[in-house]
């Protein structure tokens, strides 16, 4: 019987410390042996977000305990790992150094192979495990630093097709919950806020909604909540302009996924493809019940992570791992990284006033 391939992952890009351990299967399908994560919100609250010196001491302070536990939990013997997969970008440069170090040292002294990931590549990835997906299949990747449609070709292989021009739309949540007088980190409430209110009370804008193609941008939807917050008096009104905003992002991200599913198709032309919509804000149920209709109404599948599994987490950082261990995609000791580490290296860069689409 041959040895099963086990991969230890690390992620410390931002404000999560974990670890996670994983083993391949014959199904195709990994099975998930920990998943330890540590969250930094404690430290982070009084600022309103995250301080990048203090998530870096914060990760060194925990990643030794979290690896132990995560290898407890496992009930696997660090003598069967297979080789250690750990975040090399993008990130904060002083919280990726942290998992890295770490990741390096852990497979210098088992004298295993080193991997380092892109940790967006790790949300791409992510729903591989816990459901077969095969290539090639659209992404959309919503989070707190980034929001792009992709084409995925394959591991390592990706074209964006649009992408943020402005603020990425995790932090259009964050910061609109935090003019609503939410605590951080705010994102994740809003949607909670918004259930009370009437999604119908204001007009917000919807910025580039009909040019630029998939591009997105929610700097000007931000600008007017701003006014808005600004002339409110009441919890209600609060209630409705968050009612209102989750109303818009799911209109907006309605329209441009029609036409992400129309650039896909000028180059895939298979009857019914896959749509992978991954990172945190991948866990709002209101924008997963839109995306899952657009999808039905285009003959797209759609296919979201577990919701465990759309945060940051090292399982799948263990899952990119294991794609590459299996083709010997192994890195060297001296692996630096790399806070702007992209999917699609020949993407334009597209940020700031003056851009053209």
């Amino acid at each position: 019987m041959s040895k099963k391939t086990i991969i230890l992952g690390i992620e410390s890009s931002c404000d999560e410390t974990a670890v996670s351990i994983i083993e391949d299967s014959e199904s195709g399908i990994p099975k998930i042996l920990s998943n330890i994560i540590s969250s930094q919100v404690d430290v982070h609250k009084e600022f309103g977000g995250v301080v990048p010196d203090l998530a870096a001491r914060s990760h060194l302070e925990k990643i030794d305990l979290i690896a132990k536990k995560a290898i407890k939990e496992s009930g696997i013997h660090l003598s069967k790992v297979s080789a250690i997969a750990a975040t090399a970008g993008p990130g904060l440069i002083v919280c990726l150094t942290v998992g890295l170090n770490f990741g390096k040292a852990m497979a210098a002294s088992l004298n295993i192979p080193f991997i380092g990931v892109n940790h967006l590549e790790g949300h791409a990835l992510s729903p591989k495990l816990h459901s077969k997906l095969n290539y090639p299949y659209l992404l959309l990747l919503i989070s707190g630093g980034h929001s792009q449609y992709l084409i995925v070709n394959g591991l390592g292989n990706y074209k964006r097709i649009g992408t943020t021009i402005d603020d990425a739309l995790g932090e259009a949540f964050d910061k609109t919950a935090k003019l609503l007088g939410i605590e951080f980190p705010g994102g994740p409430q809003l949607e909670k806020f918004a259930k009370k209110g009437d999604p119908n009370k204001f007009d917000l804008p919807k910025p580039i909604i009909s040019k630029g193609g998939c591009n997105l941008s929610f700097a000007g939807l931000k600008t007017a909540i701003l006014r808005i917050t600004k002339k409110i008096k009441t919890n209600q009104e609060k209630f409705d302009l968050a009612a209102s905003f989750q109303k818009t992002i799911e209109e907006i991200l309605y329209i441009k996924t029609k036409v992400a599913f129309q650039e896909f198709r000028k180059i895939n032309s298979q009857d019914e493809s896959s749509f992978v919509v991954a990172g945190g804000v991948a866990a709002n149920k209101g924008i997963r019940e839109k995306l899952i209709t657009v999808s039905k109404e285009n003959n797209f599948k759609s296919i979201f992570p577990d919701l465990k599994l759309c945060g940051d987490n090292a399982a799948m950082i263990a899952m990119v791992g294991l794609e590459k261990y299996k083709v010997k995609q192994f890195d060297s000791l001296d692996l630096a990284a790399n806070p702007r580490l992209q999917l699609d290296e020949n993407a334009k860069f597209l940020k700031g006033a003056g851009v053209k689409l």
